[in-house]
Order: C-alpha cells, then structure tokens, then sequence
C-alpha cells in the first residue's frame, strides 16, 4: 500500500501518468520479477479491468464539466466514430505489410490501440493548462470511443468469419444509440431525485451517485446496448446537475477512481511475462510508430477537417491521444477467445502503450507551450460552492468558498445583488465566523452561507458564479449571470 501511495505522489509531481508507475509494481510482484508471482488468468483481468473502466469511466464523467464539453461535442463524436475507423484501418494495414501479422490480428491491434484511454487522457490534461475547447474535445473523445472500439475488438475476436462491414455498422449505430439513451436517462433521473429527496446522512450522497452510474453500465449491458457509453454520460448528467453535498461526491468518486486505476494496472503488470515482450518490442515500436505519426494525425485531420479547428489545436490533438490500460484490457479479449496469435497481440499492445505513452505523456505540456495554446494564467477561478438541501423549509444552504483568483474579491455583499429569496447569512474568515453586513467587503479564502428557497437556488448560484468570474459589474459588462437582481 505504501508503494502506490508513493506511485501517486511521483506520478502527481512528475506529469507521467500513473500507468507506467503502476505496471512497474505489478512487473515487479509478477513473473521474472522480485517476488516472482505466476498470474496467467487473462478472463478474470478483463472481468476486473471492466469493472475498473466502469469506475474510471464514472470519475471521469462526473468532472467533465458540460459549459466546456458543449462546444467541442459535435467534433469529439465523430473523432470517436469516424476517427476510429481511420486509425482502425491506417493501422491494421501497417501492421500487416509492415510486421506481418495476418489480416485478423492486424485488425485487432488496429481496434485496440486507436482507443483512447480515460485515465490517461483524464490524469494528464487536468494538469496541464489547455484552452477549454481542446481539453473537452479530447476528454469526451476518450469516454466515447472506448464503445465503438470494444464493439470492433469483440467482432474481429470472434472465431469465425468476420461480419461484413455494414452489419459492423449497424450494430455500433444501434448499441450506441442504446447506450447514450439509457446514460441521459438514468442520469437525468439521479439526478432529480438526489436534488429532491433528502437522504438520511450526507455521506450516502457520493454512494449513491457512483450507485446510479454504475447502474446506468448494468441496464446498458443488459440492453444490448453500450455500458460504457452509458456510465460515462450518465455520470456527465449528475456531474452538471448541482447535486447535494458535490465536493465530498468528488473526493469520493475521485479517491475510487485512483483505487481502481491501482488495482486495474497492477493486475495487467502481473499478467505479462516480461521476458517474453523483448521479441516483440519492436514490432510493437513500429506499430506504434505508425498509429502515432500516420494513423492518430490523420484521423484527427479528417474528423475536425468539418469544424475548422487551427493546425495548432490539431498538432496537439494528435499527440495526446493517449493510451492506457484499456488498449491492455482489450488485449486480453483475444486471449480469452483463444485466437491465433492472441500472444503475441498481447505482448505488442503492452509494450507499445508503455513506450509510447512514456513518450506523449510527459510532453505534453512542452509541446503546449511550443504552439502557445497554453491557458491565460489571469483567467479567474470558479467558485466552489456545495448545496445541502432543507427538505421541510424548501430551501438550500449554500456553501460558497471564494478562491485566489475569484474576483468576488473586493466586492461588497450588497453588490452581490442576489435574487430576492436569496441572502448571505453567514461569513468564516481565518477561522472566524460572523454575519454580514450589506456593506461587508468580502476577500479572497472566506467562506459564506447563503440561504436560497427552492424557486431561486438556481439563479442564486448562477449569479454567485458571474461575480466570481465578473466582479461586482457581472451582467452589465458581458459576463454570464442575471444584472437585474437587485439585492433587498
């Protein structure tokens, strides 16, 4: 345990994704390392790594904020359809008239590898400071695209003839269709009874909303339809849905996703037996090669081709498109298939994930910074703000913390002008609390208690939101919020 809270501490302060760190340990523990463990089951590691992705999935969905994702939708869905296919088929064709792999095992490496990885993509870009619009395109592509992706690997893994490639498509179109309806649904639906029904204890919130998600996996599955698309909106859904008790949801969600990153990628460090990976390390490097700097870059050009993205963006969309453990986890389904060559497809997707996101991950922020797409470092800092709902009264408490760079600083709480049913009632400073005045000048770190009946907590966040990006003029100079609120 001491190893993989070190394995976070370095992976946090170093910019490497935490897979690398953690296959290490679990090559270590595994065959030819230390402790020399034997571990060959591929079924249960792929039973465990989906119940992994799932969490992960989930974490990921629940921190995608909807303002920033909305623009960049359009573009990361077809990046996640059409790019696919690109990279699927640029890909197959290199590794079989490059390494030599038959038509069948070309494909599978293809489907594998031009799936993005949520934990990578996610664990690396919220550290580095990205324009909105590349960060949302490219979280949303890497919740997206693992659908299709598994859809095509199960396919080309079946023993058999392949499907044609219409009914290929046709089954994607349907299981996403499927997927992305139940997810809404299901979120939407959470998200409405969490904001409406008052649980018992405040801590059964971050339980209950990784309960709906998770459901939202089960009944997708269970409809033929895409799991993964599922949980992954249906925790966008309670995400942007202003639940009860949020920042103690997040921690929750946020200290699960790590536990299942942990666990997920130990496991795929003991499966692989390292010894046997130097045959294919550079078949693996090739593959690699071409999925990098031929299959990732064209299929980023022809999918936002449409949506007239600068160069610039698109450079650096190329580059990250990360890999992780799920191109590992997808491995495993021709092991447990028993196909031809299942091995060796192993061994080249473990060691090209390695390699290559050795070298994308910690580059990133280089690279950012080369093509000036780096965030304005004066943007200011939304505000966090936690909502306890008061069943019997019909109202909300409202936690709102001000911080650094919130240009709530300086304004008075007058100036706030919050709608009528709304009012500051409280105000903790260094360790001091106090009710306010109108002419109270609020600063940088307090914390205040706003009281909000039901018909108005909406807008009285909304407008909290606007001075803390605007300042006291929000409203009146362009920024988001309602002007007209006039404080009473």
């Amino acid at each position: 345990m001491l190893i993989a809270v070190a394995a976070v501490r370095i992976s946090s302060r170093s910019g490497l994704p935490s897979l690398l760190l953690y296959l290490g340990i679990g090559i270590a523990i595994g065959q030819d390392g230390i402790f020399d463990v034997h571990f060959d089951n591929a079924e249960l590691t792929q039973v465990i790594g989906y119940a992994a992705l799932v969490v992960i999935l989930a974490e990921g969905g629940l921190g995608t904020k909807w303002r920033e994702i909305k623009p960049a939708l359009p573009a990361a869905v077809v990046l996640s359809t059409v790019g696919v296919a690109v990279s699927v088929g640029v890909t197959a064709a290199g590794a079989h008239y490059l390494v030599g792999l038959d038509w069948r095992q070309s494909l599978i490496v293809g489907a594998v590898v031009s799936s993005t990885d949520a934990a990578a993509v996610f664990s690396v870009l919220r550290k580095v400071p990205l324009p909105s619009r590349i960060t949302g395109v490219l979280e949303a592509e890497s919740g997206f695209n693992d659908a299709p992706v598994v859809i095509l690997v199960v396919a080309f893994s079946t023993v058999g003839p392949v499907d044609d490639w219409y009914v290929l498509l046709g089954t994607i179109v349907l299981e996403l269709a499927i997927g992305a309806s139940i997810g809404l649904a299901m979120g939407w639906l959470g998200a409405y009874a969490l904001r409406h029904v008052a649980l018992p204890a405040s801590g059964l919130y971050p339980i209950a909303v990784m309960a709906i998600a998770v459901s939202a996996y089960a009944a997708g599955a269970i409809a033929h339809g895409s799991g993964f698309l599922a949980v992954y909106l249906a925790a966008m859904v309670l995400g942007n849905s202003k639940l009860p008790h949020w920042p103690a949801t997040r921690g929750f969600a946020d200290g699960l996703g790590w536990i299942a990153q942990i666990g997920m990628f130990v496991l795929l460090g003991l499966l692989v037996t390292p010894h046997e990976l130097l045959v294919d390390f550079w078949p693996a490097v090739m593959v690699g090669l071409i999925l990098t700097m031929i299959a990732r870059p064209l299929s980023v050009l022809l999918s936002l081709l449409p949506f007239r993205i600068p160069w610039q963006e698109q450079a650096l969309m190329s580059w990250a498109g990360l890999r992780g453990a799920v191109p590992i986890i997808l491995a495993t389904i021709p092991l447990v298939s028993e196909i031809e060559g299942s091995d060796r497809i192993f061994n080249i997707v473990f060691v090209l994930v390695v390699v290559y996101t050795l070298a994308q991950g910690p580059t990133l922020p280089w690279l950012a910074k080369w093509l000036r797409l780096g965030e304005d470092p004066s943007e200011a800092a939304d505000l966090g703000i936690e909502s306890a709902p008061l069943e019997r009264l019909r109202g909300h408490l409202l936690s709102v913390a001000i911080p650094e760079k919130s240009r709530m600083h300086g304004v008075e709480v007058a100036e706030l002008r919050l709608p009528h049913g709304a009012a500051v009632t409280l105000v903790v400073r260094e360790g001091t609390s106090f009710v306010p005045l109108p002419t109270t000048v609020l600063r940088r770190g307090d914390e205040l208690l706003v009281v909000a009946t039901d018909p108005v907590r909406d807008a009285a966040e909304r407008r909290l939101r606007a001075v803390g990006q605007g300042g006291k003029l929000a409203g009146w100079l362009g920024t988001g919020g309602n002007g007209s609120h006039r404080s009473r």
